[in-house]
């Protein structure tokens, strides 16, 4: 793509290596600018690699404009959903350029993670799921009795280990009924023995995503192991339907396959069981500098399967009132199928 503009943060970053909240990102006949305000302009000169800090005087929006006209650009592409309708009627209007709307053309020009994006994501889910046996420890020690808001305030604070890491979202931390709820907010709800608690979190790792989600039973030898022994027959039941439709997905992994056949290896297992419409989210989606990017392995998933792309595996079933499960884990394409992270 000749010309480009770019005002979302994540994929910003994944062009130059640095980006904050008031920047525009151009791309014009090979040559890169990166406009912002004097508040971020020395660290973005520090952090840029070979592009051009531009800094604004004004508007970022009118600045970026003028500069456009400025620089002769008769053709740019940009994807319609990065900017506010005010913002694109803003910069656009009445410039004579050719503007190509294209849907995601960030997200689509990264689908396919490099080996040294892959190392960093290893790392970002190697680091994440050190955080996880931290919070279980953490959990083991201290859990009986604390509500749910307690156990998300430090979940937050162990994930981010100190300062050290960033989190790639606000951790989900539900007790039985609550789990039922894919996003559930935390709750007064207190920990109990023999309770169910799920957790699903991530930390950023030189801004790649991890994410993990496990479901365990709260009790005196606590963890969050694939292995679990549930006081509740139902519970252990669901359990170990979810993770073998965890299994028959991760399986299923193959470069040339649909998404959609993906999902389906989950969805159909779970439907099996007589489950299916407690199963009602996607069963993943890709992972790197943006937490949900693609591709989407979801029913109607059209994206066929390439040696180094990275999402989650993640089925669930829900059962309003009661509880709910849900197993992530997050996987690369590779030839022979997936590889976890």
């Amino acid at each position: 793509m000749k010309n480009f503009i770019l005002k979302d943060e994540n994929a910003v970053f994944y062009e130059c290596g640095y980006s904050c909240d008031n920047a525009i990102f151009l791309s014009l006949a090979g040559r890169k600018f990166f406009l912002t305000d004097a508040r971020y302009s020395i660290e973005a000169r520090e952090l840029c690699k070979d592009t051009e800090v531009i800094e604004v005087e004004r508007n970022l929006i009118k600045d970026a404009r003028l500069f456009l006209r400025k620089a002769g650009v008769r053709e740019l592409s940009y994807n319609p959903y990065d900017f506010s309708a005010g913002e694109w009627e803003a910069l656009s209007k009445g410039l004579r350029i050719r503007f190509k709307a294209r849907s995601n053309f960030s997200q689509i020009s990264r689908i396919v993670k490099t080996e040294d994006e892959i190392k960093i994501l290893k790392r970002a889910a190697q680091l994440g799921a050190q955080r996880f046996d931290e919070f279980a420890a953490f959990v083991r020690e201290n859990g009986e009795g604390m509500s749910e808001e307690e156990l998300f305030f430090n979940a937050e604070l162990i994930f981010k280990k100190k300062g050290e890491l960033a989190l790639s979202f606000s951790p989900i931390v539900a007790i039985n009924e609550n789990a039922a709820k894919a996003h559930a907010l935390p709750s007064k709800k207190r920990l109990r023995q023999g309770d169910l608690l799920l957790l699903d979190a991530g930390v950023k790792f030189n801004r790649y995503c991890s994410d993990r989600t496990r479901t365990a039973c709260f009790d005196e030898n606590f963890n969050f192991g694939k292995e679990q022994n549930f006081k509740n027959a139902k519970q252990q039941e669901i359990y170990e339907i979810v993770k073998e439709a965890q299994t028959l997905a991760i399986v299923a992994v193959m470069p040339g396959k649909k998404a959609s056949e993906i999902d389906a290896a989950a969805r159909d297992f779970i439907a099996a069981q007589g489950l299916g419409e407690a199963f009602f989210h996607s069963t993943g989606h890709g992972v790197g500098v943006d937490i949900h990017e693609l591709p989407f392995i979801s029913k109607r998933g059209e994206a066929v399967l390439k040696e180094g792309m990275v999402f989650s595996v993640e089925p669930g079933i829900y059962l309003p009132g009661e509880f709910g499960v849900r197993i992530e884990d997050v996987v690369v394409v590779r030839e022979n199928g997936a590889e976890i992270l």
